[in-house]
């Protein structure tokens, strides 16, 4: 009975979240799915509609309410839109959640989300087993961005090009970091991501170095957890609140003036949403994770408007040519878009080149990319097409999911962009 009033108490705000929606269709224009697929259905407009009959359309067929909620990039491009202010993120992560309850969460993202993610010790001891294993079914594609392919594992994975797990993850090279204050009389806790610290340990590093240079005390204890949005993603408020429960932990045991990131996800997903699903935990936790948010940063954020950060004068005539391609969460949800292509210009061996459309989505989605690849590969070749037809010689995004986007289908046409993050361009320049 409990549950069944969760459930329709759940419903009911659902329903007062959409009756500002005017179905005026202006999230029509700026949908990637829409675009790829010209479907009502995958649009916003259309799935507030499958929203507001929730309940029944659930109890009729519960499978294919879960498979349209599920054909969303959840962008925010459709928010960023909205005249009337709709926060459609907030409805289609909630709806998520109310028919996965209904359902019940899939067995193996249950061992995912709620045992191996918030676990870093067994997540960790999987990459370890599982980096060595490579070699076994994966190959390289022998195109400019580093990538692999597993033809075996086509029915699984798809024809997806990837990049190998790091040899060795960012916790092992660098083991725990309790640095104090240098010059700067700052010092950040720093959160590498999954992506930071086991597949894109170069970017990594690059801040680690950037933090060095510029006298910053770093704070990074070994056991980060995911930082939940994968969950959540898949209707799992669950998986996320024990995620973040870990990380929260570890934060609390650290001094630190800011929290920075350089993943755009994990930076929204810490500034927007512990906050507000810490309230279910209790009020300590509530109130930490709100505190912890009002200071969290993305590393260019933090570079450009905390560092003050300026290029170097009388710097040589630039060689290379870099397009940035606007991260969905990190323009559209946090609003940072000029900081990263100046981060971009402070080292003078690069030029910027801006692309056609660079806000628009890339077609990753997270969990998206793994459940309709056919589709996020469709739409990242549009975001491929205005890559190469800027010129660029390298392509920089501010969050390791779409650069992992960027370099599939880059790599599948063979171009000879290559893909960066803005702090590893900056990080090249210093000594």
């Amino acid at each position: 009975m409990n549950d069944l009033n969760r459930l329709a108490s759940q419903l009911m705000e659902l329903d007062d979240r959409i009756i500002a929606c005017m179905k005026c269709g202006l999230c029509q224009a700026v949908c990637p799915m829409f675009g790829a697929t010209m479907m009502e259905a995958d649009v916003a407009r259309g799935k507030l509609a499958l929203v507001d009959n929730l309940a029944h359309k659930m109890i009729e067929d519960p499978e294919a309410v879960a498979d349209k909620l599920g054909r969303c990039l959840l962008c925010g491009s459709c928010q960023a839109n909205c005249p009337s202010g709709v926060k459609i993120m907030d409805i289609f992560l909630a709806a998520r959640e109310i028919v996965t309850a209904y359902l019940g969460l899939n067995p193996i993202k249950k061992m995912i989300f709620r045992t191996l993610l918030p676990n870093p010790g067994l997540f960790n001891l999987a990459m370890r087993v599982g980096a060595p294993m490579q070699g076994l079914l994966f190959r390289k594609t022998g195109t400019p961005q580093g990538t692999t392919c597993a033809p075996l594992l086509n029915k699984v994975l798809g024809d997806r090009h990837i990049r190998p797990l790091a040899k060795k993850p960012l916790h092992v090279t660098t083991g725990a970091l309790d640095t104090p204050a240098g010059p700067s009389g700052i010092k950040v806790a720093f959160f590498p991501g999954c992506l930071g610290d086991k597949l894109y340990t170069g970017m990594a590093e690059a801040c680690l170095k950037i933090f060095r240079h510029h006298g910053v005390g770093v704070y990074m204890p070994v056991g980060f957890a995911c930082c939940g949005i994968p969950a959540l993603s898949s209707g799992d408020a669950e998986g996320l609140i024990k995620e973040m429960r870990v990380n929260l932990g570890l934060l609390r045991q650290g001094q630190f003036d800011y929290l920075v990131t350089p993943c755009s996800s994990c930076t929204a997903t810490i500034k927007e949403l512990w906050p507000i699903y810490a309230r279910r935990v209790n009020a300590d936790e509530a109130g930490y994770a709100s505190r912890l948010a009002a200071k969290t940063l993305d590393i260019s954020e933090f570079l450009i408007d905390v560092l003050k950060v300026q290029p170097e004068s009388g710097a040589p005539a630039s060689q290379v040519t870099v397009t940035y391609h606007d991260s969905c969460h990190l323009k559209k949800s946090l609003g940072v878009s000029s900081q990263p292509r100046a981060v971009v210009g402070l080292n003078p061996k690069y030029t910027l080149v801006e692309m056609a459309e660079a806000d628009r989505c890339c077609g990753c989605g997270g969990s998206f990319n793994l459940f309709h690849y056919d589709l996020s590969r469709q739409i990242g070749q549009r975001k491929r097409d205005n890559v190469v037809a800027s010129g660029a010689h390298v392509v920089a995004a501010g969050c390791p999911a779409c650069m992992m986007q960027l370099e599939d289908v880059l790599s599948q046409n063979k171009d000879e962009v290559l893909v960066k993050h803005p702090v590893e361009l900056y990080a090249e320049g210093l000594k």
